[in-house]
């Protein structure tokens, strides 16, 4: 169930393309909204709302805010044309988008033709603090990167500061939303077209997949969203692309099956993916990289995956200059160096593959 509320609008926060935020009075009490303009229209200050407000009654992470259900000073509001594609289907909020595949799409025939990603590498993490760091190292080697967002966690784009930024700066080449996630440059019904958007469309050199902000998990083995990884690591192999699975490492988190490699890419690998991707480490202290190596022998994961090692010199020069304040969890560089130094190997070994490189793999002694 949902819970709602009625507020009236004060000042607005901030704007950018499809997101609004504004502050918002409820029940005397003045607290913090977002509006989507394409599911409630544009917003204004002094407009009575209803609001969504479960996830702050429960105390989530949502980013303190509620989210405006409909503007009550809008009436009637027609179609605009184009797109029959519906997203977010048999909700109250579902929209129609242009999907890159149906007919009347400027794309239709590209993807139409579409069937391979022609040895692509394609980078599939779990959380979407893994697209900033991964793409500004590319964009500064001279790589078109593309982002290819999930419905896993928060389904509209426009949600995402992040992507905004490396938009703007024309660190990515453009993004592609999948499934029911919705307003990237380019809209796709799953991920395999959206895949195939990517590379055929945006005519992306490298795609980063993941999910939006917010990813869902529940301390137990198999209930987060992130379980996503592996079947789109089997995708990528499907399309004849080259399947990169970024692991979540870090040493920061007080959580023990955050430890080292997280349980959660621990499950995928051993479980979910059926490929045999490559899996970039980080070369590490040796303690930590020690604990790893343990880990990956424990499930017998360094027989089924293309483990490289990747050096990580340098790694504060290449990111303390970053348009955006990299995080993961809340935590920064400093907090959690070992998850950005992760991402930089990924995207080191990707550049290796791009320069026909021979790749640094562990084996087995």
């Amino acid at each position: 169930m949902l819970e709602f509320k009625r507020g009236i609008l004060g000042q607005e926060l901030f704007y950018r393309k499809g997101i609004q935020g504004f502050e918002v009075k409820i029940d005397e009490r003045l607290e913090k909204c977002i509006v989507y303009p394409p599911l409630s229209g544009e917003a204004r200050s002094g407009d009575e709302v209803i609001l969504n407000t479960t996830a702050m009654s429960l105390g989530l992470g949502t980013g303190g805010y509620h989210y405006v259900i409909a503007n009550l000073r809008h009436g009637d509001k027609e179609l605009t044309p184009g797109g029959h594609i519906m997203k977010m289907r048999y909700t109250p909020l579902q929209l129609k988008v242009m999907s890159v595949e149906e007919e009347a799409s400027p794309h239709r025939q590209a993807m139409m033709e579409a069937d391979s990603l022609d040895h692509t590498p394609v980078l599939v993490g779990t959380l979407h603090s893994i697209l900033a760091p991964m793409a500004l190292y590319l964009h500064r080697q001279g790589y078109r990167s593309a982002y290819l967002m999930t419905d896993g966690a928060a389904l509209p784009l426009a949600f995402s500061n992040t992507v905004a930024i490396l938009k703007e700066r024309n660190i990515i080449c453009g993004s592609v939303t999948a499934g029911h996630a919705f307003g990237g440059d380019l809209e796709a019904v799953n991920v395999y077209s959206g895949l195939l958007a990517a590379k055929k469309v945006l005519a992306a050199d490298v795609i980063i997949c993941a999910m939006g902000p917010g990813i869902v998990g529940t301390g137990s083995k198999w209930g987060f969203t992130g379980v996503e990884q592996g079947d789109i690591l089997n995708a990528v192999e499907s399309l004849q692309g080259i399947p990169i699975a970024v692991p979540r490492i870090g040493f920061a988190d007080t959580r023990e099956r955050h430890r080292g490699i997280s349980h959660h890419t621990l499950t995928v690998l051993k479980r979910v993916c059926r490929v045999e991707a490559i899996l970039p480490l980080p070369e590490l202290e040796d303690q930590k990289m020690s604990f790893i190596l343990e880990q990956l022998r424990k499930e017998e994961l360094l027989e089924s995956y293309l483990c490289c090692l990747e050096r990580v010199e340098g790694f504060h020069d290449i990111l303390d200059n970053s348009p955006l304040k990299l995080s993961t969890m809340g935590r920064g560089l400093e907090e959690e160096p070992d998850f950005f130094k992760t991402l930089l190997a990924a995207a080191r070994v990707t550049e290796r593959i791009l320069r026909g490189e021979k790749l640094n793999r562990i084996r087995l002694s």
